[in-house]
């Protein structure tokens, strides 16, 4: 008769003792410990990837990049137009009764020749950001998952951490580009060549940076922190060193 072959079982898989069993959930659980003592900083990564995701899409959404102050109160009666990366808004008493007020609001429509370079890049690198920002949270929620789940295998947590965090970098200089050349602009008292049909003057009397800047140096300062936080996770292999000790 043909012989069996041989097969070898690990200690920690026999049923036979009690011992060699204890040994196996020991092993296991200083193994998840370790693994689980080694995250704490990549959570913190997430909830700082997240809060920056957040406020990169809040800054995309709002229409106070520049503030444009103008001193032809006829049409943009508060004397105050808001110059965003999607519209122009501003506040009209001119068709509206007395003691009312309405916000009149542009959207720049395809490509228009007039717009800036800076704003056509805003719209597109913000997209990128919030699209590869997604990513980077997706990849971190299931790395910690596994974390947290008990699942040590080195090759479904920490590939998913370091490709994280280059989407956190990424998504970062996405949000950093536009807000820096924007910010630019604003302090350059830049002009743009609006059609009559905005109710827009060329140039304002003075500009200053919007609530959306700051919002976004916010978001890209939490994605930089989340991605570098991502990208310094070692794999903890101690338990397997003492393992085979």
């Amino acid at each position: 008769m043909a012989r069996l072959p041989y097969l070898h079982m690990k200690p920690c898989l026999s049923p036979f003792t009690w011992q060699e069993s204890s040994v196996c959930n020991r092993a296991d659980l200083q193994r998840m410990s370790s693994v689980v003592s080694a995250s704490h900083l990549q959570l913190t990564a997430f909830v700082l990837g997240t809060v920056g995701w957040i406020l990169c899409t809040i800054s995309m959404g709002m229409v106070e990049w520049r503030v444009w102050y103008v001193d032809n109160t006829t049409i943009i009666s508060s004397g105050v137009a808001w110059v965003g990366i999607w519209k122009v808004c501003f506040i009209s008493y001119l068709h509206v009764s007395p003691g009312y007020r309405e916000q009149f609001c542009h959207k720049f429509s395809g490509y228009e020749s007039f717009v800036p370079h800076e704003i056509y890049a805003a719209q597109g690198l913000l997209l990128i950001a919030m699209f590869v920002g997604l990513l980077g949270l997706a990849a971190t929620i299931f790395a910690l998952r596994n974390v947290y789940m008990g699942i040590t295998h080195k090759t479904l947590i920490t590939p998913f951490f370091l490709v994280g965090g280059f989407f956190y970098i990424f998504a970062g200089l996405c949000v950093l580009i536009p807000v820096s050349w924007n910010f630019y602009s604003v302090t350059h008292n830049r002009s743009i060549a609006f059609p009559p049909s905005y109710y827009m003057p060329s140039s304002p009397v003075a500009q200053e940076a919007g609530a959306a800047i700051p919002v976004g140096i916010v978001a890209v300062i939490l994605l930089l922190l989340s991605g570098t936080f991502s990208l310094s996770y070692r794999f903890s292999g101690a338990t397997n060193a003492n393992m085979k000790s």
